[in-house]
C-alpha cells in the first residue's frame, strides 16, 4: 500500500508528529487505539474523518517503521 500519499508531517501541525493527511488525527492515536483491542469500526465511529484505507494506510506505515 502507498501511505505516503496519505500520511504527512508538518511541523505546525501536532508538533510535527505524522497524522492522517486533512486531518489532526496523529498515527500514535490510532495505533494506540488499534493496540487496545479496537477494531476499524470502531476506530471510524471514534474519528469520522478517518477512513477504512487510512486505518490500512496507518498499519502498512508502522509496519515499514
Amino acid at each position: 500500500m502507498d501511505y505516503q500519499a496519505r500520511i504527512v508531517r508538518d511541523p505546525k501541525i501536532c508538533g510535527g508528529e505524522p497524522v492522517i493527511k486533512g486531518t489532526r488525527v496523529t498515527l500514535r492515536t490510532v495505533l494506540a487505539s488499534l493496540a487496545e483491542g479496537d477494531d476499524i469500526a470502531t476506530i471510524l465511529k471514534e474519528f469520522p474523518t478517518l477512513t477504512e484505507e487510512d486505518v490500512r494506510a496507518i498499519n502498512a506505515f508502522a509496519a515499514d517503521h
